[in-house]
């Protein structure tokens, strides 16, 4: 099921208001968020490679447009990407996957990247994110959203607990690298 059909989108966007304060006054600006298209490629691609530059992973980044368009628009996308845009300029990010079904018959939505651009943090674009995230995941039938966090990101840690978000007391997460 696409994004856009799980929330119920046909051509429209959600938006949500927020109050920005900037330094001379406080103003209403709009934050919609909808899925990424063709047209997003290259600002989901500089906001992807800002976060592996934030993270020190930047060195690896191998991402290119095309492989954005291939496997995130193509006739059957391996990942989702939701934007954010204030005032038409995409202002974050939030890209994530599913895990299907195992022993509970119910998907995970793996959130696998957000990330706000620096210049937009603390206007809620994170919070409208996740919020449409977490719609998507109502509309599949997920039973949960999980991502990682690095552990020295104490910001990210805040604002994922002002959502609701907690540490996985049960579960740590492990990896097994593989060299080519």
């Amino acid at each position: 099921m696409s994004l856009g059909s799980a929330l119920g989108w046909r051509g429209s966007v959600f938006a949500i208001w927020s109050t920005l304060q900037t330094s001379e006054s406080r103003q209403m600006a709009a934050i919609m968020v909808r899925p990424f298209g063709r047209q997003d490629v290259g600002a989901v691609l500089a906001l992807m490679r800002a976060l592996a530059v934030f993270e020190g992973y930047d060195d690896k980044f191998r991402l290119t447009e095309a492989d954005l368009v291939e496997h995130g628009l193509g006739p059957s996308p391996r990942f989702g990407v939701l934007v954010a845009e204030q005032e038409d300029v995409i202002v974050g990010i939030a890209v994530h996957y599913i895990i299907p079904w195992t022993y509970d018959l119910q998907p995970v939505v793996w959130l696998k990247e957000l990330y706000v651009a620096e210049a937009a943090r603390g206007m809620t674009v994170g919070h409208a994110l996740v919020e449409q995230l977490r719609q998507y995941a109502i509309g599949i039938g997920a039973s949960a959203i999980k991502w990682t966090v690095l552990k020295s990101n104490l910001p990210a840690k805040a604002f994922y607990r002002s959502l609701d978000g907690q540490p996985d007391e049960i579960w740590e997460p492990w990896k097994l690298k593989i060299d080519p």
